[in-house]
């Protein structure tokens, strides 16, 4: 019914209907398209700074959600290209990015966070995961030389939008080898929404973006430093921002992180570099391992509500 009476209105004021419009990129233009979604060119070894910024809350059945921190974060960025005889142009990217937990309040980094259910003062483990690649090269055909499957895109007049939805379900580096028989695997879902110009994204001989902007959410498990052990809830996470190759634009706040804290995240790594990736998880592993295995007894009832 709503619908109907939006319609009404844009006909009476003469506007047309703003439905989007299903672009669909095959072949050749379709592994363009993702090049420029995932490096920002289709140029090799050009580097993109994405940063984003938002907030996190808490989500416990029964209770007000909790503002638990403020969030500021770079991903640093570029891609290698190949031609393949069978498979056609391929490229794959290769990164390293910070996230920042900030005071809800003063916005200012959390070094140490006071759990609101325990009282406890943590140490918090910001995001620094080097590296975060792409597994593998994406190709403009399979190994058959067949094209893979479409791009589909939503274009409004002068802006395209690409959405992704990634559910994520693995065993947890932290849990035991009995994941399949008692649980504990990572559990999460990354959603992107990101948005670009419909000149650059749709004519495949404009090379690079200028700019691009991204709509990020991540629903997902407490975070081990929390200390949260098995208290029911989850997550949520939800930020904004913008993709780049002006380093002059990057966000002041985030270049002094970068130069005082992580002046290596100012650069990203070598394009052949084959390192399996970093999360949250591993890092936090290879932290504790680092401390001398020392395991944190936390509670796994009667929490402070």
């Amino acid at each position: 019914m709503n619908r109907i009476v939006i319609m009404l209105c844009l006909t009476l004021l003469g506007l047309p209907e703003m439905d989007a419009q299903r672009v669909f990129l095959k072949g050749k233009d379709a592994v363009i398209g993702r090049q420029k979604m995932t490096c920002g060119t289709t140029e090799e070894a050009k580097t993109r700074y994405g940063m984003w910024e938002g907030r996190s809350y808490s989500r416990v059945e029964g209770e007000k959600d909790k503002h638990l921190f403020n969030l500021i974060g770079i991903n640093t960025r570029h891609c290698i290209v190949e031609e393949d005889p069978i498979r056609g142009t391929g490229f794959r990217s290769v990164s390293r990015e910070i996230m920042m937990y900030l005071d809800p309040e003063t916005n200012e980094i959390m070094d140490v966070w006071k759990n609101p259910w325990t009282g406890e003062e943590v140490e918090v483990l910001h995001v620094a995961n080097d590296p975060v690649n792409m597994r593998g090269f994406r190709y403009e055909k399979d190994k058959d030389g067949n094209d893979v499957r479409p791009l589909e895109l939503r274009q409004y007049e002068d802006l395209t939008f690409s959405s992704d939805e990634i559910p994520l379900f693995y065993n947890n580096p932290l849990g035991s080898e009995y994941q399949n028989n008692v649980g504990g695997h990572y559990h999460a879902m990354e959603i992107f929404n990101s948005i670009y110009k419909s000149k650059e994204m749709l004519d495949s001989n404009v090379k690079s973006l200028s700019h691009s902007n991204i709509a990020w959410t991540r629903v997902a498990q407490w975070l081990p430093w929390m200390h949260m052990g098995s208290k029911p809830g989850l997550m949520v996470f939800n930020a904004t921002g913008f993709s780049t190759f002006d380093k002059s634009e990057i966000w002041p706040k985030l270049q002094q992180i970068l130069d005082e804290r992580y002046p290596l995240y100012n650069t990203p790594p070598p394009l052949d570099d084959d390192r399996p990736n970093e999360t949250s998880w591993t890092v936090f592993k290879k932290h504790m391992e680092k401390e001398g295995g020392k395991k944190k007894e936390v509670k796994t009832s009667g929490h402070e509500e």
